[in-house]
């Protein structure tokens, strides 16, 4: 039989952070699921609108990228447009003041679904990358990982002018290339075993690693409550997490501009941008 959970939290409408802050207050132990939208403030797009339907056609799945060349280069391509802006982001004040909340002792573990590592770049420590990250190349062959720094060496040396084609950033260090022809785009294989090489990142249709779900379930049980920053938690790797701290008993908070799938699950959700409103918590001490 499933534990009972509080009843929700009236939030103020003046000042609906407040409501958060005694949220923060009363568990000591948070564990923190953090979606696309603390990194929209820092200039990575998201895929969301919201309602929690998509803005642009969804991310390319694990079998098209395996399963056909031309879907590969233009992925690959793409990337290569899309990877400067990416790698040129810089934490905004979301991430920080949660690596802040963490070092006061409030945050017991971090769980991130973005690839970008900006928690880590702001302080946060222990963080658990649920769907991997971008800033490293995979072989699914040997299982070899290769900085994509040197990677995007390697495609800009096979592909000289590739980078001069004009291109819109997209979600994830994709990029939107119009008029293209990528037939002849040139990727390098495996040095170590001429395997395919792809992003370190969990594709849609491909499974989160077992190990990484119980190591955060595991920090889940070990928390008192959990919080959720800027997550729809339409994909189910996200939202199982939600559904089994409702499970569970451990009351649950959103903080999301927009709808999320697990809005019934929880105690207290603001809409509202996590940029302004968590700051001023963290600060709060």
């Amino acid at each position: 039989m499933h534990a009972s959970l509080p009843a929700p939290l009236p939030v103020p409408a003046a000042r609906p952070e407040a409501a958060l802050g005694d949220f923060i207050a009363r568990h000591r132990r948070l564990f923190v699921l953090t979606g696309a939208g603390i990194s929209t403030g820092s200039g990575i797009p998201d895929y969301r609108d919201a309602d929690g339907g998509w803005k642009r056609v969804p991310p390319i799945t694990f079998q098209a990228f395996t399963g056909n060349d031309l879907t590969r280069r233009r992925y690959w391509a793409r990337s290569l447009a899309g990877w400067g802006p990416f790698a040129a982001a810089r934490p905004n004040a979301a991430h920080h003041a949660l690596a802040m909340l963490q070092r006061q002792g409030r945050v017991s573990r971090l769980l991130t679904q973005n690839v970008d590592g900006l928690h880590q770049r702001a302080g946060s420590t222990g963080v658990i990358d649920l769907h991997g990250r971008l800033d490293q190349v995979a072989c699914l062959g040997c299982g070899l990982r290769l900085p994509r720094e040197g990677f995007q060496r390697q495609l800009l040396e096979r592909n000289p002018g590739w980078d001069a084609h004009l291109a819109t950033v997209a979600p994830d260090g994709d990029a939107d290339l119009e008029g293209v022809d990528f037939a002849g785009f040139d990727v390098p294989d495996c040095p170590a075993c001429g395997g395919m090489l792809k992003p370190d990142v969990v594709f849609f249709g491909e499974s989160v690693p077992r190990a990484r779900v119980e190591e955060a379930t595991a920090a889940l049980h070990a928390s008192d409550a959990m919080l959720v920053v800027g997550s729809s938690l339409m994909v189910w790797s996200g939202f199982r997490f939600a559904r089994m701290a409702a499970e569970a008993g451990i009351p649950v908070a959103i903080l999301n501009r927009g709808r999320t799938r697990a809005d019934d699950l929880a105690m207290l959700k603001l809409e509202a941008d996590c940029v302004q409103v968590l700051p001023g918590l963290a600060g709060s001490g």
